[in-house]
């Protein structure tokens, strides 16, 4: 539905032999590859670590940051935040992009540089961008990406689900028990 209260006026496309960029084809990465793939996508990853190998391990081809940009249909972002992935997608990258492609944040808000992004947008460089994370949240009300019609804008809860807490509490009960018991888990050094 439009911002407006109007039902949609333009038509899609389908995904069957599109281009899904995959960036970091890490847990989730390799989900969504798969699940491209089995909508008739060709799926195809970059990240800084990323061996050939693996990507054919885990059904997509191996490519560079630029190439990634310049073939996306679909863009899908499943990277950590860290110093080397802040502020990685940015005017230079958004530009190398198809004016058709559209761009799906569901990693970290500050992946993305906000100001190109709205650029990007508002010249119609690429179709669209959909995002469940953002650079702070809760996106204020008066943000410009809640009027931007381009985009596609849920709250950072996709994890919310009662499998996933379950999940969660059961490995904090683990942890503490195995801390308890003078054997812990997942140690970091």
């Amino acid at each position: 539905m439009r911002p407006d209260g109007g039902w949609q006026e333009t038509l899609g496309f389908d995904l069957e032999g599109k281009t899904l960029s995959i960036l970091g084809l890490g847990n989730l990465g390799t989900r969504v590859a798969r699940i491209g793939a089995a909508l008739g996508m060709r799926p195809i990853a970059w990240s800084e670590n990323l061996t050939e190998e693996r990507a054919r391990q885990n059904g997509a081809e191996r490519v560079g940051k630029d190439e990634l940009f310049r073939r996306a249909d679909v863009l899908s972002i499943h990277s950590v935040l860290s110093s080397r992935t802040r502020g990685l997608i940015g005017a230079r990258e958004l530009g190398q992009m198809k004016p058709t492609a559209l761009l799906v944040n569901t990693s970290r808000g500050p992946i993305v540089e906000e100001t190109a992004l709205l650029a990007a947008l508002r010249e119609k460089k690429i179709a669209g961008y959909a995002a469940d994370t953002f650079a702070t949240e809760p996106l204020p009300a008066e943000h410009p990406l809640r009027k931007e019609p381009r985009a596609l804008l849920t709250p950072h809860l996709g994890y919310v689900t009662a499998e996933t807490y379950r999940g969660f509490y059961a490995g904090m009960v683990s942890t503490i028990e195995a801390w308890l018991a003078g054997a812990p888990i997942g140690v970091l050094t």
